[in-house]
């Protein structure tokens, strides 16, 4: 049976599959991003090399709590999430934060379609363990990649907000990085790329400190140990180790300022900093 189109509606392009990877980045490092990297989205869409998206807003939710009068805190890394918070975390996340990246793909020539972990129960999840003290925060207990995979053969990038649901419906907000590495699991890609507004990860103090372009999950380990490795970092590189099995070889930790950055990592240039199996 034929269908008819609306004549003045573009249809994306269906592009072959060449490969996939997933690409994890925080909202205010997107927000800075300049228009050269939605460029390189675009390109590497039209040759079949399709980014799924997974994004964070940390800081937008934080200034929109502090608007509404919301008190907001932190327990090892993990906001503390009431239902109130919930509510916001959602609207900022699946709302404001997702729609902005879609936008920006799309005025750069990409295709986008937008989504949270609520819709069609794309990320199931659970309470994490010390859930007394930081509420509604969840761990990923499974992915529906043929939610994702579906949107791919649509020919259109998946932009992910990281929020979690139950077989009951109750929502979780889920750490971005968490999210991202359990994406990449699920869907089984190759490579993660983590874009950040570092080069990578670092080792050494002062002007000594350089980019280390390959790391081991022993190593992060040990620099986490040593404090080496610190702060947002750590988080990064956890949800790295994490998603390090099964067919997920490498995570790369770039910083998204870089010319051409995603392109020059898919083409095998060293660049940022390669987390890989022992």
């Amino acid at each position: 049976m034929e269908t008819i189109a609306d004549n003045h509606t573009e249809q994306p392009q269906k592009a072959a599959i060449v490969e996939n990877f997933v690409m994890k980045c925080g909202g205010s490092t997107l927000a800075a991003l300049p228009e050269a990297f939605f460029e390189d989205l675009k390109k590497l869409q039209q040759k079949g090399v399709t980014p799924v998206i997974v994004h964070g807003g940390g800081p937008a939710i934080s200034e929109n709590l502090e608007k509404l009068g919301i008190e907001t805190e932190f327990v090892n890394g993990l906001r503390k999430t009431s239902e109130e918070v919930l509510d916001v975390v959602e609207m900022v996340l699946a709302g404001s934060i997702n729609k902005q990246i879609v936008r920006r793909i799309q005025s750069a020539g990409g295709q986008a379609l937008g989504l949270s972990g609520s819709d069609g129960g794309l990320i199931q999840a659970k309470l994490v363990v010390g859930s007394a003290k930081v509420g509604w925060v969840g761990d990923v207990t499974e992915v529906k990649s043929s939610i994702i995979t579906g949107v791919l053969d649509m020919g259109y990038m998946p932009v992910i907000a990281p929020i979690g649901v139950d077989a009951s419906g109750q929502r979780y907000n889920i750490n971005a990085d968490t999210a991202a590495g359990a994406v990449a699991s699920h869907l089984g890609v190759d490579r993660m790329i983590v874009v950040t507004d570092v080069p990578g990860i670092m080792k050494g103090s002062g002007s000594e400190k350089k980019v280390l372009p390959t790391v081991t999950v022993q190593q992060i380990e040990d620099m986490i140990g040593t404090g080496e490795i610190y702060g947002g970092m750590i988080p990064k590189v956890r949800a790295a180790i994490s998603c390090i099995h099964g067919k997920v070889r490498e995570v790369v930790i770039v910083d998204g300022s870089e010319p051409g950055v995603l392109s020059r990592v898919l083409s095998g240039e060293v660049i940022g900093t390669r987390i890989v199996r022992m």
